[in-house]
């Protein structure tokens, strides 16, 4: 599969479908929701997948950009990929294993923008919500992104935060939250 992202540029991706890349339309709204709030943030993406949020962070100015992926083979591909968006000044890491382990590892640190795009099928979104809630993950002005499906979606409720707002592109729904009631 040939995937771009920003500026044209090419992507490298897994064969098969371990991996479930954003699509262009979802990833290109994200970034125009946040637009004016990349350069020189501090970006989380959950489930990584090819690293296609990431790489179009960094290409957008992110100063450092972690993922979080379960396989290990895409964690190969997407180490490849952010290294050659990433310039001199930008930090990335990618870590892999569990999801729930490795927030725990993040404990401490703090990110402005976070993307979260797991299995929609995974029952991975409250624990994974209140986890980043409880070990404040979330800058205080920060956001975070949710993808799930548009189709039978009910909105985890966290405590201290709120939904600043939802979208739809066909399947595809998006929920933004923020601190704060």
């Amino acid at each position: 599969m040939s995937l771009r992202i920003y500026g044209n540029r090419q992507l490298k991706t897994l064969p098969g479908k371990e991996t479930r890349p954003t699509v262009a339309r979802v990833r290109e709204a994200v970034f125009n929701i946040w637009q004016g709030t990349i350069t020189e943030c501090s970006w989380l993406d959950l489930c990584t997948g090819t690293g296609s949020m990431g790489a179009e962070a960094l290409c957008r100015g992110a100063s450092l950009v972690v993922g979080i992926e379960k396989s290990r083979r895409a964690c190969s591909v997407i180490k490849e990929n952010w290294q050659q968006f990433a310039n001199d000044e930008q930090k990335f890491k990618i870590l892999q294993g569990d999801l729930l382990s490795q927030l725990e590892k993040l404990k401490g640190q703090q990110f402005s923008r976070i993307y979260f795009d797991p299995p929609y099928a995974s029952g991975l979104y409250q624990p994974v919500l209140e986890k980043i809630s409880v070990n404040q993950i979330l800058e205080p002005e920060g956001e975070i992104a949710v993808e799930h499906s548009s189709k039978d979606w009910t909105s985890p409720i966290i405590s201290g935060w709120s939904i600043c707002r939802e979208k739809t592109y066909g399947s595809t729904g998006l929920t933004f939250y923020r601190n704060g009631d």
